[in-house]
């Protein structure tokens, strides 16, 4: 008998039979909190899920399979100038356009391809912290000044956290480099336009098809329009997308031609975008696991499939936890967690060094999606949030949150998930010193 696992075993039995023994029910506070993790789980399974998680599971995959292992350290490994490798990460959230949870398949996957810790780093906290949409939503609601520190502190951070990560684990990271350069130059399979036709076509159905909604008080204009038409823009990209697995992965016209008129149909037919959205995935899935012609097909699918059965339940996990501590906060919804948001609100009422902490603890660990972030600081702001704390909370926030941490530790491990919280924490609360300062 295993003493040591059968205790471990003890205390679990005992530490969930104490929490609910002393499950406090009869406390509003309490069930206000446990309805508002469900309905935050709820809400993230409706929009997050279908929309912006799968497809990112299957870009994810684009990258592990077509992109070649010499082809990321070109740009983020060894054999890349520091300049290239940082710029490139630096601002990929401007063209990328994705929130925190679906920057998480990216970086798993390029950080498994060989990516170095850095540039890695850079990249995972750039994805959502530029993304252009919540940027120009930032300036127009919260002020142009608030827009151009969010985006100017963002890029800073990547690269500075990035550079500190790497110089930390240095030996580790010479390790990584004394291998990479003794990796050979292997050919490509197809040419690298064919490639990066593949996986862009697949990133512009993921931004589209969540192009965010305009304020109630916006019917024109460039955003407006996009949004209003935002299933035809997706349907032309799905097209291209057609196109390209017929003409460059190579799959049978007609299994493609079926899997097209099978999501068709479904749009026709279904009133929720969900549907035919479910429908191509099946479809796309299925088409690659019958084809015959290039096993690589399969494996794109099988290797998605894998970063979901990593990522998805841990995620889920983190919802859950942040939705009971923190609360429900979506569209017209809120509900309050069991940290009332009035707490918050008053702790960080002034530019001290403890209001922009606190506002930098609680973006780390609170689950924001994309865009929500802004509207929900506008609320904070109006309770008497100062623009320090304001921006601290901005900068910590759509790039960290519980569930993203709980993922990112599994795939470089706890000692780095930590250091790469302390640094994004230290450095939101020294901006939002210096921003609150200043105006």
């Amino acid at each position: 008998m295993d003493f040591k696992r059968e205790i471990k075993i003890l205390l679990w039995i005992a530490a969930v039979f104490v929490s609910v023994f002393f499950m406090p029910l009869e406390s509003l506070r309490f069930r206000e909190a446990i309805i508002a993790m469900f309905d935050l789980a709820k809400w993230y399974a409706r929009e997050h899920v279908i929309l912006c998680l799968l497809p990112a599971f299957f870009i994810a995959g684009v990258i592990a399979v077509f992109v070649s292992q010499g082809a990321v350290m070109k740009y983020f490994g060894a054999k890349a100038k520091k300049w290239l490798a940082y710029s490139v990460a630096s601002v990929s959230g401007t063209i990328l356009a994705v929130c925190s949870c679906t920057i998480l398949p990216l970086f798993s996957s390029i950080h498994k391809r060989g990516a170095g810790l850095g540039p890695a780093i850079a990249f995972l906290y750039s994805g959502p912290a530029i993304n252009i949409l919540a940027i120009i939503l930032t300036a127009r609601i919260l002020g142009f000044e608030m827009g151009i520190a969010r985006i100017t502190g963002a890029v800073i951070f990547a690269i500075v956290i990035g550079s500190v990560m790497s110089l930390i684990y240095r030996k580790e990271e010479k390790a990584k480099r004394d291998e990479q350069l003794n990796f050979p130059d292997t050919p490509e399979k197809r040419p690298a336009w064919q490639t990066a036709f593949h996986f862009f076509t697949l990133v512009l159905i993921l931004v589209f098809a969540n192009w965010g909604k305009p304020s109630e008080n916006v019917s024109s204009g460039a955003w407006y329009w996009i949004w209003a038409n935002k299933w035809y823009i997706t349907s032309f990209f799905a097209i291209l997308l057609g196109f390209s697995l017929v003409y460059i992965l190579r799959i049978k016209w007609q299994h493609v031609l079926i899997a097209a008129l099978a999501t068709a149909i479904s749009a026709f037919i279904s009133s929720s975008p969900m549907i035919p959205v479910l429908v191509a995935i099946a479809g796309l899935s299925i088409i690659n696991l019958i084809d015959k012609r290039d096993p690589e097909n399969k494996e794109w699918t099988l290797s998605s499939w894998d970063f979901l059965k990593q990522i998805l339940p841990l995620l889920a996990i983190g919802v859950l936890i942040a939705g009971f501590l923190l609360g429900s906060t979506h569209g017209e919804t809120s509900m309050a967690g069991l940290i009332p948001e009035k707490w918050i609100a008053n702790l960080v009422g002034d530019n001290s060094v403890f209001a922009n902490f606190f506002a930098s603890i609680v973006g780390a660990f609170m689950y924001f999606a994309t865009l929500t972030e802004v509207p929900i600081l506008q609320g904070l702001m109006a309770s008497g949030m100062s623009k320090g704390p304001a921006l601290a909370l901005l900068l910590a926030g759509p790039s960290l949150s519980l569930p993203n941490l709980l993922v990112i530790r599994g795939v470089i491990g706890t000692k780095k998930t930590l250091v790469y919280l302390v640094l994004v924490v230290i450095m939101a609360t020294i901006s939002g010193l210096i921003y609150g300062g200043l105006f």
